[in-house]
């Protein structure tokens, strides 16, 4: 299921949203961040906080930067050389920030 709205969420991105060019009040945009908690949390909470997101993208919040929280189990920890997809900032037990790695596009 999470596959499935991903992928509605990149057509959405790559065909919809650049009809509306910068809208959204918050940084990640609203669609980035609810790719990010669909790929990091399962269905029903991802659901519940893309929800949340884009109701309070109005003109009556002020917006600014609203990094998804995740939970994420650091445990499994490799020694091999890896790319770096997004960086994890701990927010309390177990909780992190999802900041994305920009330097990854870069050649």
């Amino acid at each position: 299921m999470n596959k499935f709205f991903i992928y509605i969420i990149g057509l959405y991105q790559k065909y919809i949203s650049i009809i509306s060019h910068g809208s959204c009040r918050y940084y990640p945009t609203c669609s980035e961040y609810a790719k990010t908690q669909f790929i990091y949390n399962n269905f029903f909470k991802a659901f519940f906080y893309t929800i949340v997101r884009i109701l309070s993208c109005n003109k009556f919040f002020r917006g600014g930067f609203d990094y998804p929280i995740v939970r994420y189990n650091l445990n499994n920890v490799s020694f091999k050389k890896i790319k770096i997809k997004c960086w994890l900032i701990p927010v309390g037990e177990g909780k992190f920030y999802i900041v994305k790695n920009w330097d990854r596009n870069r050649k």
